[in-house]
């Protein structure tokens, strides 16, 4: 037997229950892993709340893990027990163990540890889409990061500053901007100012090609008015709510801009997709161009309470829970 985090019901983080499970066997194609860390994101929450919706209840929810394979089935030809290996977009990652498809398993370097590789899927692959395929960013760019001190957000500055940018970042408090400019951050700005009057500031009325923004409903309209004409709103998570109601019109008022809604899983599609990001991934965090900063851990069971402190924006950096 083996415990997992379950939601039986949508709602709050009252609603994930700590439940006693049968060890799963892997099926063909899949291999059971006994995880050593949790990576802890806030597609947790929408799964929890409803928003986004599981495929069956109750769910284990949670999306990365790294852990080491202790048994393959059949057809599973790469991976062997005893193998360290990580994985993101696999729903199913709130659990000591879990069986989860060969094709989504990473293996982790060596020089990675487990508490690293479950922090820095996710955030770190949807931070590598970003930067290199969404918008290319290249040296000379001015781009605009919200949540600049979140877990995407700090490998997002980190990144596009290694890649030549000047990055403008959105944070809650001053601490948080301190955090985030030590991370590659050039201006922080903090929420309760004029995004766009400083935008328009800092880049003498030039205005951004790209602006990454994983907040949603709360800063969507303001994000549009920073871009220059023909720019890119990269929308890609709700933390405030999801955005709905658009009319499309507004992208041309506002200078013909383009608008898109990413996903990791739309990037990652293929394996080869897959083994690439996560090959890039582990290259600039090797190379210590990223640092990927754990800065918050609980014991899974503990999962509710982790959740309490991210909606409550109480984290910086990446979170993990422990089984």
């Amino acid at each position: 037997m083996i415990h997992a985090i379950r939601v039986h019901e949508p709602g709050g983080p009252e609603k994930m229950q700590w439940d006693e499970i049968p060890l799963p066997q892997p099926k063909p194609g899949e291999a059971l892993v006994r995880h050593r860390a949790v990576g802890l994101n806030y597609i947790d929450v929408y799964f929890r709340t409803g928003l986004y919706k599981a495929p069956s209840m109750p769910v284990t929810i949670g999306m990365e893990a790294a852990g080491v394979v202790e048994a393959v089935g059949d057809g599973v030809a790469d991976l062997k027990p005893g193998d360290r290996v990580a994985y993101a977009g696999a729903l199913g990652a709130y659990a000591e163990a879990r069986c989860a498809p060969a094709d989504k398993l990473v293996p982790l370097p060596d020089g990675i540890s487990f508490e690293q590789g479950a922090a820095m899927m996710l955030q770190g692959m949807t931070a590598q889409y970003l930067v290199k395929r969404t918008y290319a960013v290249k040296a000379g760019d001015t781009i605009v990061v919200h949540a600049a001190a979140g877990g995407v957000g700090l490998i997002l500055c980190q990144w596009a500053k290694h890649l030549g940018a000047t990055v403008i970042g959105t944070v809650s408090t001053k601490e948080k901007a301190e955090l985030a400019r030590a991370h590659g951050c050039d201006h922080p700005v903090l929420t309760s100012e004029n995004l766009p009057a400083r935008v328009k500031e800092i880049t003498r009325g030039a205005m951004v090609p790209v602006v990454y923004d994983s907040v949603g409903k709360d800063t969507f309209v303001s994000s549009l008015d920073c871009l220059r004409p023909l720019g890119l709103m990269v929308s890609y998570g709700n933390a405030s709510g999801p955005v709905t109601g658009v009319d499309v019109g507004i992208l041309a008022a506002k200078g013909s801009l383009y608008l898109t809604r990413p996903t990791l899983n739309t990037y990652t599609a293929t394996r080869a997709d897959l083994l690439a990001t996560a090959k890039d991934l582990f290259e600039v965090v090797a190379s210590g161009a990223v640092k990927i900063r754990v800065n918050q851990t609980y014991a899974l069971k503990d999962a509710a309470e982790a959740h309490r402190a991210l909606e409550a924006r109480r984290t910086t950096g990446s979170t993990v829970l422990v089984p």
